[in-house]
């Protein structure tokens, strides 16, 4: 019965969604097909992708990362300065207004950055920090102190999670209502959240480059089944829609109506493992598990030749990346060897798969078989993407294959999220080393290239050892719009560039 009324839910929620879309249409919006919905519009309170992607249309951080993914351009920070000691960063405000009217001063730059450092709900806490205090000698002007130079401080600024947000709307909303409909000062405000089923943004007039937004609105639709997005943007039902599947890109390709794109990325999928799990907690058992996956059968089967095997937490082509990182070969032998010397010859592991991901699904059948040549039993348990998050964080798995994109040029944040990181257990793994931890914090702090270089090859070295996850393979995003679609583009951080986005 629960089964069938899903269905049946479904069913209704395309028939809006139908509707909706062409009144869009009509309206020319831009409708986009996605596959999660939003989990929150607090910035400080989600690491999600399908939040940063549309915190990035609503707020504005003080420096943005550009087109290109390589470089720091201004945002509401129109310019700044840095101390000889690296220490003191001085930045102009622009004269600009939230969507609500109100003036954007550096009291609420100040206030989002203490925030994001000091908010017990903050996720984003140890990567800010090392701000000793920041000043305000008047709205225009913004002073930060850090307790010590930091190479990756610039690029912190840039995260979507660092967003300036309005003080005076926070306090008067409250952090709930806020984190429902927020005050930003991006190129779009939020007009409606359907949870479940849409966001709806309107276009800022009072946005700072409003004259350069072509779009009235935006609207992003969640549509978890991967077939049903790329049936819906084909019928015209949709103008662009994410994540293709990696074997429909070549059909897609062939159809004249769409473009495909492929845009290169910072994507890593890997397989998460919840150290605090019984026999999980013990290094042996975690290696075994690494010889145990044929990631170029992966690669191969699933990825259709798109993909390549990843060998490190840091993705290829980023600052950093260790190409030489250590590569366990697929090895089920030794993989049973290692779990009977361990004690875990009758392994058995809850992996939580997302359900309507082909490509998730494909995976969770290809490592159930593989893992069971080393004699590893694992039950598959398939739920909506809106719960496997909530299950990550209550711990509510043994085994789960998840992605990451970087938000910021440095590798720092994704480091101190999945190695050095307590608030977020280290991207629910529950991982913990101390050692790790410490050099993730002094990696930080280097200014020396040459050192910091070093320190990030053995961090990678390091968790590779221990293997905090199992790193799977790194891709292209992969999303498909329709051919008077212009400008529907991510940059290799994943950030969608809708100010810029037109709809012929």
């Amino acid at each position: 019965m629960k089964r069938k009324h899903v269905k049946l839910a479904a069913a209704g929620l395309l028939l809006a969604l139908s509707a909706v879309s062409e009144l869009a249409q009509a309206a020319g919006i831009l409708t986009i097909g996605r596959r999660e919905d939003s989990t929150t519009f607090d910035p400080i309170k989600s690491a999600q992708n399908a939040d940063n992607w549309v915190f990035s249309n609503v707020f504005d951080p003080l420096i943005r990362v550009d087109k290109t993914g390589t470089k720091l351009e201004p945002g509401v920070a129109e310019s700044w300065t840095i101390s000889p000691d690296g220490k003191v960063y001085t930045f102009k405000i622009r004269d600009t207004k939230f969507s609500d009217g109100s003036p954007l001063t550096s009291h609420d730059a100040a206030f989002s950055l203490l925030r994001i450092r000091d908010n017990e709900g903050s996720l984003w806490r140890d990567s800010y920090s090392n701000i000793a205090k920041v000043e305000t000698p008047d709205d225009r002007t913004l002073v930060i102190t850090l307790k010590a130079p930091a190479a990756p401080f610039l690029s912190q600024l840039a995260l979507p999670n660092a967003s300036v947000i309005s003080e005076k709307a926070l306090k008067a909303e409250g952090e709930d209502e806020f984190a429902e409909k927020p005050v930003g000062s991006g190129a779009f405000r939020v007009k409606e959240w359907v949870r479940g089923e849409k966001v709806v943004l309107e276009k800022n007039p009072l946005f700072w480059q409003a004259k350069d937004v072509s779009l009235d609105g935006v609207e992003w639709l969640t549509i978890p089944d991967d077939n049903t997005r790329m049936l819906k943007v084909q019928a015209g039902e949709l103008d662009a829609a994410l994540t293709v599947p990696f074997s429909r890109i070549a059909s897609l390709q062939k159809d004249n109506n769409l473009t495909v794109e492929l845009d290169p990325s910072t994507r890593e999928d890997h397989l998460l493992i919840n150290h605090s799990h019984g026999a999980l907690g013990k290094v042996a058992v975690r290696q075994a598990l690494d010889f145990a996956i044929d990631k170029d059968a992966i690669v191969k089967t699933v990825t259709f030749g798109y993909g390549q095997v990843a060998n490190s937490y840091i993705p290829a082509g980023a600052l950093y990346h260790y190409s030489d990182n250590l590569r366990r070969p697929y090895d089920p032998e030794k993989a049973k060897a290692m779990l009977k010397a361990a004690g875990a010859s009758d392994l058995s592991l809850n992996y939580v798969v997302n359900a309507g991901d082909e490509v998730d699904e494909q995976i969770a059948i290809l490592l159930q078989q593989q893992l069971a040549k080393a004699g590893v039993k694992v039950n598959l348990q398939k739920v909506d993407p809106s719960q496997s998050w909530d299950m990550l964080v209550a711990g509510d798995y043994d085994i789960s294959v998840m992605y990451w994109t970087n938000d910021i040029l440095d590798p720092d944040q994704k480091t101190t999220f999945v190695l050095g990181h307590d608030a977020n257990m280290n991207y629910m793994t529950r991982y913990h080393n101390e050692k790790v931890k410490a050099l993730v914090a002094a990696a930080r702090l280097e200014m020396d290239p040459k050192k910091r270089e070093q320190m990030y090859i053995d961090l990678q070295k390091m968790a590779k050892a221990d293997v905090n996850w199992i790193d799977l393979y790194y891709s292209p995003y992969r999303n498909v719009s329709r051919k008077n679609i212009k400008g529907f583009y991510q940059n290799p951080l994943g950030r969608f560039f809708l100010e810029n986005t037109v709809k012929e």
